[in-house]
């Protein structure tokens, strides 16, 4: 094993990472959470989701990435009415990533990348990039995994409604592992949905809420699982990985001129946020 062939942050050597930084390697972030997924999937729905594509874009582009382990929780409180949910208080989780990505940035690499696998973490990621940016010499950005594969998505899909537990999730689970998906639970569910809000915030509409769950659903599914199949998580699988490895080249291209600073008298350059 070397620098030039793994893929998986952890299981190179300190010497072998040294290697790594050399050839100038993107580090992937993974970050999904615990949480319920309906009656007929597992808590890791978001993290075995994210972490499988991230593992196999690594290892189709296995001489410029690294993938670090996940994090495996997030932002839930909303879904604490299901029984085995594990939530995260925001500013605790973009501490927790801020302190992985300065880490990653520390050692030399330049560009990092967070992967995110739950809709809720989405402001979060967003504000580790920023802050990772602003703190470091590297340059780091976050895109939800899904987002790649939405366009592949609508060639198959056959439900309104693309949210949680439903068509999109199940499809993914069911290609990459069938047998832990009850089939024989699946069922939809939807929210309470106004001109402009809907109590899960969907993208339709421009007002962003999110209520407790308790409070809308009883299974904790917004969409429809029972139109989900294998086929369809496998156009959505190749989608996803072929667009997270489009983007590993783009941002590994992405330019880090100097910064000139514009200031025509002397700054208080002692200052930190």
């Amino acid at each position: 094993m070397s620098a030039a062939t793994e893929y998986r942050y952890n299981r190179l050597t300190w010497q072998e990472m040294n290697e790594a930084i050399a050839m100038e390697k993107l580090v992937i972030l993974p970050t999904g959470s615990t949480e319920q997924h309906g009656p007929h999937l597992p808590l890791d729905v978001d993290l075995f989701l994210v972490e499988t594509v991230c593992l196999e874009a690594g290892r189709r582009a296995a001489d410029r990435v690294l993938v670090l382990p996940p994090v495996p929780y997030g932002l839930n409180m909303h879904h604490i009415d299901f029984p085995g949910t594990i939530h995260i208080e925001p500013e605790v989780f973009i501490a927790f990533c801020l302190n992985i990505t300065k880490s990653v940035a520390y050692h030399g690499f330049r560009k990092i990348l967070v992967v995110n696998g739950h809709g809720s973490n989405t402001p979060l990621v967003d504000l580790v990039a920023r802050k990772t940016v602003l703190a470091t010499n590297s340059l780091c950005s976050a895109v939800n995994y899904y987002s790649l594969a939405l366009d592949a998505f609508e060639t198959v899909r056959e439900t309104p409604v693309m949210a949680h537990a439903d068509e999109f999730e199940t499809s993914l689970y069911l290609f990459l592992a069938p047998e832990r998906v009850r089939a024989d639970r699946m069922t939809g569910d939807d929210d309470v949905v106004g001109k402009y809000v809907s109590s899960d915030s969907v993208p339709s509409k421009p007002v962003r809420f999110n209520d407790y769950w308790g409070r809308w659903t009883s299974v904790g599914v917004h969409g429809d699982p029972t139109k989900a199949s294998a086929e369809k998580g496998k156009v959505v699988f190749e989608a996803a990985v072929s667009a997270l490895v489009e983007f590993v080249d783009e941002w590994r291209a992405w330019p880090m001129p100097e910064r000139p600073d514009q200031h025509v008298q002397p700054v208080q350059g002692h200052i930190r946020w």
